[in-house]
């Protein structure tokens, strides 16, 4: 399915990216997987945080194309994972790991299961990976949205 096919079933809205919010949600992403590293936060908050910053490579990637998840409907994280793939070029294998840590995620935040130190550990490699990708796709692809305004 393309950008402009989940454009067309309202999975996804247009979206005009600027410098500004582009850099401050790159902070967030950095802050947050910062805080995933935090040994006296709990596993859970670990991997929230972990995951925060996945959601927010993921947002940014969507945000630099042109779109944004449209939140109101249900499943915009999976959305916002699975789009990266069109956005980014992120390889199928990828996904398919990320899309587990949002499965995990919601058992977490839905149904009370515990995150186990493996789960967190491989969530903040993820994290970082993908960060990492996210910070030299926008300089390839998008520099103007790395310039200050």
């Amino acid at each position: 399915m393309s950008l402009q096919n989940l454009l067309a079933i309202q999975r996804l809205q247009t979206h005009t990216p600027d410098p500004a919010g582009t850099l401050k949600l790159l902070q967030a992403a950095h802050r947050n997987l910062a805080d995933a590293q935090l040994a006296q936060l709990s596993s859970d908050n670990r991997f929230d945080a972990a995951y925060k910053c996945i959601m927010q490579c993921a947002m940014l990637g969507l945000w630099a194309s042109g779109y944004r998840t449209a939140t109101s409907q249900p499943g915009h994280h999976q959305t916002a994972i699975q789009s990266l793939g069109l956005t980014m070029g992120i390889a199928q294998p990828n996904i398919i790991v990320l899309d587990a840590l949002r499965r995990q995620r919601n058992l977490s935040d839905y149904e009370g299961d515990p995150v186990s130190t493996a789960t967190v550990n491989a969530c903040i490699e993820e994290a970082t990976r993908l960060l990492a990708h996210t910070e030299q796709w926008l300089k390839a692809q998008h520099p103007h949205l790395l310039t200050p305004p």
